[in-house]
């Protein structure tokens, strides 16, 4: 799912902007959209299903006629990001959330905002040329992934009526290793061979008996205790072709794709490789 955000100030044409990039990249695929609404409550207490929230429901969901509504205590962005994800959308766009690191488009001057791919003039004239340039942009976005997604885009190979079984691989960053407590670790791809070797090891699995469909996603940057590191999804025709698989790929992976992973400890931080090597000195 490809992610941007809309960025300015009060009555600058946010709702504009995100309307004509909706109408426009759902050509492409299913849209998204994210709304940062301040302190406004849309659940209102006087409600039926504001009740329900009031007396303690984690999540409480609205169905009308026409429409689900669904209400969370977990009001985060990442979250709400990872819900539209995981419901197989191709595009988000976001309008608010200056804060955020997502590619932006700036209405007017607004300054102090990072990861900026484009900026133009506050209610500006949405016209074909501008709009088509925008989705370009948008269009170039690299790519979100929840393990989710994955599964639900190997379901749609059209492969997948020969499958008996789907299997799926997650990596997360382990917290306790040998009593040493790790805050968080960085990921770093070489680029443009990283991608090139994931390609080639999903290829390669691919054409092994009774491989049906193979999706590796591995993320990069700062990834906390706990989160998700990498997602691998296989679908085959049986499970004794699976689990080989499985474990061929994130070997693989760990082997031969050039990413770079930095560990914070409570004690130390250091990039991972450069111990490995010194130990080897030693």
């Amino acid at each position: 799912m490809k992610v941007i955000s809309v960025v300015g100030y009060k009555k600058s044409g946010k709702t504009v902007l995100v309307s004509a990039l909706v109408r426009n990249l759902s050509r492409f695929g299913a849209v998204g959209t994210v709304k940062h609404m301040e302190e406004q409550r849309l659940n209102s207490e006087e409600t039926d299903t504001g009740k329900h929230f009031d007396a303690g429901a984690d999540t409480v969901i609205g169905i009308t006629g026409t429409e689900l509504v669904s209400f969370s205590r977990d009001s985060d962005l990442e979250h709400a990001l990872d819900l539209l994800c995981d419901q197989g959308l191709d595009f988000a766009v976001v309008e608010g959330f200056k804060e955020s690191n997502l590619p932006k488009i700036v209405l007017g001057d607004l300054e102090g905002i990072s990861n900026v791919f484009f900026r133009m003039p506050e209610n500006v004239d949405m016209h074909e040329e501008l709009t088509a340039s925008l989705v370009g942009m948008a269009l170039a976005q690299p790519d979100r992934y929840t393990l989710e997604a994955l599964v639900k885009k190997v379901r749609k190979n059209h492969k997948i009526q020969k499958a008996g079984a789907i299997g799926t691989f997650t990596g997360i960053v382990r917290e306790m290793a040998d009593n040493e407590i790790t805050a968080r670790l960085e990921f770093e791809k070489y680029e443009p061979e990283a991608s090139k070797a994931l390609d080639r090891i999903r290829e390669e699995i691919k054409r092994k008996e009774g491989i049906l469909e193979v999706l590796i996603h591995h993320k990069t940057g700062v990834i906390e205790a706990g989160e998700d590191i990498v997602y691998i999804v296989i679908a085959a025709a049986h499970r004794t072709e699976l689990f080989p698989a499985l474990s061929e790929a994130i070997e693989r992976i760990k082997a031969e794709a050039p990413i770079w992973k930095k560990e914070f400890t409570e004690k130390e931080e250091f990039w991972v490789h450069d111990k490995e090597k010194d130990r080897k000195q030693a």
